[in-house]
């Protein structure tokens, strides 16, 4: 927990989306700002979730490693793939597609993992797409 906050403790391994150091992003220079760099970075997500998981957090350090893996991916695609774990939205082999997608395409593979947990889970509780 000696890291913790990583913000304080150590700024000079911060980077937002962009690559641009953490600290010049400020209000001052707000109108030099691109998107990108409002954005967190898969390596900033990879640190906090070592640090929850140093904490006992292994949910949360779960939760922010797939959140690293899925900086890779465009918004809208992932705006589509939120919208297939939705219940009812996708079939069973949907879901699988989607899973080997994002480890093959994206390298994400705990969060392919997670999705076939969830199209598994979706399975065994009659959550999945309803073939008319």
């Amino acid at each position: 927990m000696s890291k913790y906050p990583l913000l304080q403790n150590e700024p000079d391994s911060l980077y937002a989306g962009s690559g641009r150091a953490i600290e010049e992003i400020t209000l001052e220079n707000a109108d030099e700002l691109a998107d990108a760099d409002l954005r967190i970075s898969a390596d900033t997500l990879r640190a906090q979730a070592q640090v929850a998981r140093e904490a006992g957090y292994t949910q949360l350090a779960a939760n922010l490693t797939r959140a690293a893996e899925l900086t890779a991916v465009p918004n809208d695609e992932l705006l589509k793939m939120y919208d297939l774990l939705r219940p009812g939205r996708a079939s069973y082999d949907t879901l699988l597609a989607l899973a080997d997608r994002l480890e093959t395409v994206y390298h994400a593979s705990t969060t392919s993992q997670f999705v076939r947990e969830a199209a598994n889970a979706y399975r065994s509780r009659g959550l999945l797409r309803r073939e008319a």
